[in-house]
């Protein structure tokens, strides 16, 4: 990087990313952990150059703000379509097109099956926002699931597993440019690359559906169903003393101000308590403070959504020279985030087309929900900022992934295993934070230092990393979207944890299988295939288990 030459430090270079790890364990606060964990590596930086000092010491403060500013500089295409898309989905919001599916699914489902399986259809055609998706599925299809007696513990669960899930695998979303931006150079490309790689996110969609369409619920969801439907007794859940009760309430410092209906008061750690609340209550009338129409259709949801996604490809297509003769590969890997930026520009012009003549909404109220949208981007934009500066910091001053990958080697331990691991410590990090984007900002940057892209598993740990910190956010107490899922289901918080970890576990296990065989095959698809068959035989051993049985 410009003015910064990378040099080696050692053991001393994995101090910064332990550090940021630390704190935010402890703390449950991202962003001063990251921007303490840069500090110390420009201390770290300083002091192995000039020795150390007051000046050095000064130095390294001053390197902080370089740094970022070398980031925000070179990633400048990758903030503005995080800064639009936000005001799209505002803007979308407004528009009432939600609420418009929840009443057309109303008035055309006649099963509890398809009404399941809709829900879960609306949480993927929302796909551009996980806390937007939390709660209008909840928000639209708790009166439709109602009807059919599903619980509000399965309906909150099917809200949960297609948000993040499906966010973190969609090309034309925050998530998307989020990743690629760690990624640096060609980095939206590798993403794209590594979705087949990311079998959690894969296998728990695959897993809603199965579910659904099957309904052989098992563990502590089958007892909820059973008690919605009026057929068994009401039971703990979960358990009071139990193992399942110490992971749900995990992070939570009162039980039972935690064991309320609705969960509007829970601790998170990168959405403010208030706007949860907030947001939570008024799911039906407005969105981040605009005005939800109540004459919106449903090609006012899928329009625009549509739209954002062919004009991003021909954005793609146009800004890497495909209509000047460059092939179709080459030209959708030149610059695909300008590509983002046209196709969400588009969008937002074809919604205020849409939207302004119907008097959906006013012209004021649209130039609001923008605004509105791009201050709600700006707290994923400084975990962004402040995670490339970090990763920065470890890999083109301090060396951070040479150092870890020597040492592995030295010590013996084989590639080939590392994947799985980063699995398992992406899903404990993320749980204990209770935040996918942190996880990811923190892990990733070491990864890539460990991982040259080159090497055959360069793709299967990039999936590993974010499958585990999707796992770990999605079953975390104090993950924002986990309270936002209950929130929009109107279920009980800790009934929503309790019986989703069962579901969500046996996906991550059938995971962690998958990843030992990429390590040694780094084949994705032979692990998806594997995992498929492993999924169905657990659902149907478990279903036909004594877990989760109802009590006489």
């Amino acid at each position: 990087m410009e003015g910064f030459d990378l040099i080696s430090t050692g053991v001393w270079s994995i101090i910064p990313p332990i550090l940021a790890l630390a704190l935010a364990l402890i703390t449950k606060e991202v962003y001063s952990s990251l921007a303490i964990g840069v500090f110390t590596g420009m201390v770290i930086y300083q002091f192995s150059l000039n020795g150390a000092g007051f000046e050095q010491l000064v130095d390294s403060f001053t390197m902080v703000p370089q740094m970022m500013a070398e980031q925000i500089a070179g990633n400048g295409a990758l903030l503005l379509f995080l800064a639009l898309l936000g005001a799209l989905v505002v803007v979308i919001a407004g528009a009432g097109g939600s609420r418009a599916y929840g009443e057309w699914v109303a008035t055309h489902i006649k099963n509890a099956k398809m009404a399941q399986i809709l829900t879960a259809v609306l949480g993927i055609i929302i796909f551009v926002d996980d806390y937007f998706n939390c709660l209008t599925v909840g928000a639209v299809m708790r009166p439709v699931t109602d009807r059919f007696k599903i619980s509000h513990e399965k309906l909150a669960w099917i809200i949960d597993s297609t948000a993040a899930p499906i966010c973190i695998i969609a090309p034309v979303s925050s998530w998307a440019v989020a990743v690629g931006g760690y990624l640096g150079e060609g980095g939206f490309t590798t993403f794209v690359q590594s979705i087949p790689y990311n079998f959690y996110a894969l296998l728990t969609i695959v897993f809603v559906f199965f579910m659904c369409a099957t309904k052989k619920d098992f563990g502590p969801m089958r007892v909820a169903e059973a008690e919605f439907q009026d057929e068994g007794a009401k039971q703990d859940i979960p358990p009071k003393d139990s193992a399942l009760e110490a992971m749900a309430t995990v992070g939570l410092s009162d039980r039972e101000a935690a064991d309320t209906l609705p969960p509007f008061n829970m601790e998170t750690v990168v959405a403010e308590r208030d706007e949860l609340d907030e947001a939570a209550q008024t799911a039906v009338e407005e969105f981040k403070g605009i005005a939800i129409s109540e004459r919106g259709r449903v090609f006012d949801l899928i329009v625009p959504i549509v739209v954002l996604i062919i004009f991003s490809i021909l954005g793609m297509l146009y800004a890497g020279g495909f209509f000047k003769g460059v092939d179709f590969a080459t030209a959708v890997g030149e610059n695909p985030v300008f590509g983002l930026c046209i196709g969400v520009c588009v969008s937002l012009v074809v919604a205020a087309i849409m939207f302004l003549p119907r008097k959906l909404m006013t012209l004021s109220g649209y130039m609001e929900g923008i605004s509105e949208g791009v201050r709600s981007m700006v707290g994923a934009i400084m975990i962004l900022v402040l995670a490339w500066s970090l990763g920065g910091t470890c890999r083109y001053l301090l060396g951070t992934g040479e150092f870890v990958s020597g040492f592995l080697n030295s010590i013996g331990v084989g590639l080939a295993l590392l994947p799985a691991v980063i699995f398992v410590v992406a899903a404990f990090i993320g749980f204990a934070m209770g935040t996918s984007w942190g996880t990811i900002a923190l892990i990733l940057p070491i990864v890539i230092g460990v991982f040259p892209a080159d090497n055959p598993l360069f793709l299967v740990a990039i999936g590993a990393t974010l499958g585990g910190a999707v796992y770990g956010d999605h079953v975390s107490p104090i993950s924002d979207t986990t309270i936002l899922s209950s929130a929009g289901a109107q279920c009980n918080h800790l009934r929503h944890v309790a019986t989703q970890l069962p579901y969500a576990s046996v996906v991550a296990v059938i995971c962690l299988v998958g990843y030992l065989i990429a390590g040694f095959t780094g084949n994705p698809w032979i692990s998806l295939a594997v995992g498929a068959v492993l999924m169905v035989a657990a659902v149907l051993v478990l279903n036909k288990s004594r877990y989760g049985a109802l009590k006489d």
